[in-house]
């Protein structure tokens, strides 16, 4: 057997403690959901309470609890672990049990529309079934992403239907003629198709179909003088057939749309910033945000035991040394939040003091670039906590809400030595977009010689990116007639 030696080794480690995590989570989350983490906390924690409430006396508390037989005591909050789950659910309901809720109507959905119109149609029962199958797999932008061999595998796997690929077309082919036009479609060629062929047969719309279905890949790639010479037509002719184009709907399934549906994003800004008489003021959003404190009833009951500790039953001491676990939990808490507040006020006063002449006047231009580190070395914190500080806060000042993230940029120098923030060049450079002939749009090649002139020193690949970043597309999908 091989021999078992103890030995003693020596390592440094770094972990967080409790308190570190719990400031970290707390630091990275909005105002909004802080609000709900307090109040979770107050929930979960009964020697926490807001400095809003008013204290209760023991005496009273005492005597009000004798009084009434009904009131909650520090024993209750001890034994609930012991007590079963299902003594703690309302007329013991089941967890299979079906919750009746109240409807609440908002409209039609664009899979009830669909299947609606199923129900006007002469399909028979079989057929229904199929075209449920079909209908369900249609995406929100009305496309048909799967293949009908695949549908046809599906259905002979999962609900033992042998049904051919021939049949599954007919019936997508009924389904294709529901509105709105273009639903069902496999392809944006296709949509765009069915769209057209609903319309009058007027001559630019005649013209447009011939395109859409056999000039396809010219018209995207927008070789406009290969349409006009293959159908030796005007410019004129094609603008018209092209404006025909325009107005089909690329995403049919968005058509139907219910805007009770709609969830609309709520900012709720985290700092206030006024501008008064040229002087700016920093204040956090603490509207929604209670003052925390400890109850004086459970202190006073842990500074009793200590007083008279040897006289302690054994329920006492346990009761005592829930109640420490709750104080030091909820002082952590209380500390973890003073903390917060202080890391957020220091980072963006530090941030407003750096982004100076822009907080001012709100003008784009004296943006200044700035990274995360620039403020982790003004504050002295660590650039991770500047990280979690800026993401998913806001600002609110005299001139709009912003996004923390937003006054952070990187920078270049120009030919003048002067520093200058890459959301300046950005917008130079949609400017230049902008004002284009769209007859002959600017290469990037031609973009980079311009910025060149104006002293913005950067390469036709920068300028490749900067364009990506703004969503614009590359000179030849920009051409227009």
């Amino acid at each position: 057997m091989p021999s078992q030696k103890l030995s003693l080794q020596q390592k440094l480690l770094q972990k967080l403690s409790p308190q570190q995590i719990q400031v970290i989570k707390l630091l990275e989350i909005p105002t909004m959901q802080l609000e709900q983490r307090i109040k979770k906390e107050l929930e979960e924690n009964p020697v926490l309470e807001m400095l809003d409430d008013e204290p209760i006396d023991q005496s009273e508390e005492s005597e009000s609890s004798d009084a009434e037989g009904d009131e909650f005591s520090l024993e209750d909050y001890i034994e609930d672990d012991e007590i079963p789950t299902y003594k703690l659910n309302t007329s013991n309901y089941s967890k299979d049990d079906k919750q009746p809720d109240v409807p609440f109507s908002t409209g039609i959905s664009f899979y009830e529309s669909l299947t609606e119109q199923l129900g006007l149609t002469d399909l028979d029962g079989e057929q229904k079934k199929l075209a449920e199958y079909i209908i369900g797999n249609i995406d929100e932008d009305g496309y048909l992403r799967r293949d009908l061999m695949s549908i046809s595998d599906d259905l002979a796997f999962t609900m033992n239907m042998n049904v051919s690929e021939e049949d599954l077309e007919e019936i997508l082919e009924t389904i294709q003629d529901f509105d709105p036009a273009g639903v069902g479609a496999r392809s944006l060629q296709e949509c765009l198709l069915l769209q057209i062929q609903r319309k009058k047969g007027n001559e630019p719309t005649l013209l447009a179909s011939r395109i859409l279905k056999e000039n396809f890949e010219e018209f995207t790639k927008k070789h406009y003088d290969k349409i006009i010479h293959k159908y030796e037509i005007s410019e004129d002719q094609l603008k018209e057939a092209l404006n025909e184009i325009l107005k089909l709907n690329p995403k049919p399934g968005g058509s139907i749309n219910n805007p009770n549906n709609q969830s609309n994003q709520v900012i709720v800004p985290d700092f206030i910033l006024d501008n008064v008489d040229g002087e700016l003021i920093l204040t956090l959003n603490q509207r929604n945000v209670p003052d925390l404190r400890m109850n004086n009833t459970y202190m006073d009951m842990l500074r009793g035991y200590t007083d008279n500790k040897k006289n302690a039953s054994k329920n006492q001491k346990d009761a005592v040394q829930f109640v420490k676990q709750k104080l030091d939990s909820a002082k952590w808490f209380i500390d973890a939040i003073k903390q917060r507040q202080q890391t957020l006020i220091l980072t963006m006063s530090e941030i407003i003091d750096f982004q100076k002449e822009y907080f001012k006047e709100g003008e784009e231009t004296k943006l200044r670039p700035m990274i995360l580190k620039d403020i982790a070395d003004r504050t002295g914190l660590d650039i991770s906590t500047i990280s979690r500080v800026s993401n998913s806060k806001y600002i609110q000042t005299h001139f709009g809400i912003y996004a923390l993230k937003y006054f952070f940029s990187e920078g270049m120098q120009k030919d003048t030595g002067e520093e200058v923030s890459t959301r300046e060049i950005k917008n130079i450079l949609g400017e230049c977009i902008s004002k284009e002939d769209k007859r002959k749009p600017l290469t990037d090649d031609r973009l980079a010689k311009i910025l060149k002139e104006k002293s913005y020193p950067i390469a036709r690949r920068t300028v490749a990116k900067y364009r990506e970043q703004l969503g614009i597309p590359v000179a030849r999908l920009r051409k227009e007639l």
